[in-house]
C-alpha cells in the first residue's frame, strides 16, 4: 500500500473528488474563525446608540491594564487623538486631519459602549480598527480613553 506513504499532492485551485470539483472549498455555514469572536450589534447609528446604552466591557477590575491600554492607544490612536485625548495629535497639529473634538466634549457624552463600537467599526473620518485589535486590546483601550476623558474633566 504505498499510497498509504507516498500521498498524492492537490493543487489548492486543482480538480478534485469535491462535487463541485474543486479542491478549495468554501467553510461551512454558520462555522467563526479560530480565534475569532463575532460582534452581534450591528454598524447603524442604531447599534452605535444600542451599543453606547448597553455594552460593557468583559474584563473585570483586576484584567485592566492600563499600561498595556496606554501602549497600544499611543501606537493606534494618539497620532490623531493626542496622547491626552486632547484631540491635538500630531496629525492634527501638522493639519493632516481637523475636527478631531477632545474626549471631555460634553456633546460626545462618550461611553464604554460608543468607544468599543467606535474601534470595531471606525466613524466619520476614523476607519476601523478590529483587524489590528484583538478583543481583549480593544477593552484595553476603552479603559484607557476613560483614564484619558477623566483625566480632562479634572
Amino acid at each position: 500500500m504505498p499510497n498509504m506513504y507516498e500521498s498524492e499532492g492537490y493543487e489548492t485551485y486543482g480538480e478534485a473528488a469535491f462535487p463541485n470539483g474543486l479542491e478549495a472549498q468554501l467553510p461551512a455555514e454558520g462555522s467563526v474563525a479560530r480565534g475569532y469572536i463575532p460582534f452581534d450589534i450591528d454598524n447603524t447609528t442604531a447599534g452605535y446608540e444600542l451599543a453606547k446604552t448597553t455594552l460593557v466591557s468583559t474584563l473585570d477590575s483586576t484584567q485592566v491594564d492600563l499600561d498595556r491600554g496606554k501602549a497600544l492607544y499611543d501606537i493606534y490612536c494618539g497620532i490623531c487623538h493626542g496622547n491626552k485625548g486632547d484631540g491635538q495629535g500630531k496629525l492634527v497639529k501638522r493639519e493632516k486631519i481637523l475636527g478631531i473634538p477632545s474626549y471631555d466634549d460634553a456633546g460626545r457624552a462618550i461611553t464604554v459602549g460608543s468607544i468599543y463600537h467606535t474601534i470595531y467599526y471606525g466613524k466619520n473620518a476614523m476607519g476601523s480598527y478590529a483587524n489590528q485589535l484583538n478583543e481583549e486590546e480593544r477593552w484595553q483601550v476603552v479603559a484607557y480613553v476613560l483614564k484619558l476623558k477623566s483625566d480632562l474633566e479634572k
